[in-house]
């Protein structure tokens, strides 16, 4: 395979892969709040889909690294589709919970596979020294346009059945002539079709090198031992030790977006459904600019790298491209803050919160390229998936931890107040790209 032909594989099974995801942004909250729970509940429950996740990460990267990228992607799709199904029909605090868990597993699976995949079928096309930021451009520009569309989907479609009574099960004597969901519940239905469609594409579009046959238990050995030496490699390695703390931030900051956006925007607009129609209008436009991020990211790197040159031009470009994005999105964070607190309604109040919502997304996007760019340069293919999960499970704790903090906070302070918060959390982690040590091209060289 070469390598124009592994990086268009990549990018459609990046589309694939957040497809579902998008889909449930902009009804999920807004979901479970219609279907009686409060916001303290709500966090509670995406707690633990943070937690699943987080206790997973690692256990499903070393999985992913001993006995395939390819099966670990496919078991996370029937996951994902199994998920959906299960919130479509979710009625109480205790249903949701299972579906999250199960979306949880599904996620912790995903997380990692496909990126390890790429890298290693590149390398093995180009060698060790292939160009990785275009390909990684690419994955992430696709992501955001799944993640887009499928925002734009899910938020119209509650809004179109509502208008044409989908939810209307009664004839006209009042006789219940079907069961059927409410409309905040179809984008559930449509993401575990796309999720079987994402399974399908793995299962034929993902070839992969076959591996030693190894019986369950030589698998259940083998992911401790792989598991153990990732975390050996991100807590020996400087550079990972400073990028798993990042990635911890982020995951906090895109959590205080998700869990509280769609709440304030169906203030803002006197509407559930109206709010989540506003939320996937604002979500997509904010992943078009994480988008445009993630594909500007490469000329960013080089035009922020010192033009003294050098071996380690390239990579000085790219952490000081990754500083630069996480800065503009503590800068949206602290903006988003002030447009609640200035207030407003209607179409103004929601412009107003959504300008600092796509300057967010749009310095994130830069962001994670040059991030993702920065690890991989630290470890060895062996320890690759491994090192993704490692990274994503700091994401999923900051997560879990901003659905503990920032809800209470947002009920008896205001949204605006903890996002200011998050905001002045994302800026003093900026400091730790400050001298960040980096070998281009090198292999987990332990820094200081």
């Amino acid at each position: 395979m070469n390598a124009a032909s592994v990086r268009r594989r990549y990018a459609l099974i990046s589309f694939l892969t957040w497809l579902p995801a998008g889909l449930m942004i902009a009804p999920l909250v807004l979901l479970m709040l219609d279907r009686g729970m409060t916001i303290v509940q709500v966090g509670v429950v995406m707690t633990v889909y943070s937690l699943v996740i987080a206790g997973l990460e690692l256990p499903t990267g070393g999985l992913a690294d001993v006995v395939g990228r390819r099966v670990v992607l496919a078991v996370s799709a029937a996951c994902t589709a199994l998920a959906l199904v299960l919130l479509a029909v979710a009625g109480s605090f205790w249903m949701f919970t299972v579906a999250c868990v199960v979306l949880g597993i599904a996620r912790a699976l995903s997380s990692g596979p496909a990126e390890a995949w790429f890298v290693d079928t590149l390398h093995a096309a180009e060698g060790p020294d292939a160009d990785l930021r275009p390909g990684l451009s690419r994955g992430h520009v696709m992501e955001d346009v799944a993640l887009g569309i499928g925002v734009i989907v899910g938020g119209l479609v509650p809004l179109a059945a509502q208008a044409a009574g989908v939810a209307d099960t009664t004839d006209a004597d009042g006789r219940a002539i079907a069961v059927s969901l409410d409309p905040l519940a179809l984008p559930a239905v449509l993401g575990a079709v796309a999720a079987l469609v994402w399974l399908g594409t793995v299962l034929s579009a993902m070839p992969e090198s076959a591996r030693p046959s190894a019986s369950v238990t030589q698998v259940l050995r083998g992911v401790p031992v792989t598991v153990a030496a990732g975390v050996r490699v991100a807590v020996r390695d400087g550079v990972l030790r400073r990028l798993v703390l990042v990635c911890a931030v982020t995951g906090m900051a895109l959590t205080g977006i998700e869990l509280l956006v769609p709440g304030h925007l169906a203030e803002l607009t006197g509407s559930g459904e109206v709010g989540a129609t506003a939320y996937a209008i604002v979500s997509a436009v904010g992943f078009a600019a994480s988008a445009v991020g993630a594909a500007l990211a490469p000329a960013l790197a080089r035009r922020l790298a010192l033009r003294a040159g050098g071996p380690g031009e390239a990579a000085r470009g790219s952490v000081r491209g990754a500083a630069a994005g996480l800065l503009v999105a503590g800068a949206a964070l602290a903006g988003l803050a002030g447009s609640a607190a200035v207030g407003g309604a209607g179409v103004p109040g929601v412009v107003l919160a959504g300008l600092p919502y796509v300057v967010f997304f749009a310095g994130l996007g830069a962001h994670g390229v040059l991030r993702a760019e920065l690890a991989h340069h630290r470890v060895t293919a062996d320890e690759r998936a491994t090192m993704a999960s490692a990274t994503s499970l700091a994401g999923s704790g900051g997560g879990a931890l901003a659905n503990l903090a920032l809800a209470p906070l947002a009920m008896g302070f205001g949204a605006g107040t903890a996002w200011a918060v998050v905001a002045a959390v994302v800026l003093i982690t900026t400091t730790a790209f400050a001298r960040l040590p980096e070998a281009a091209g090198g292999v987990s060289p332990a820094a200081p």
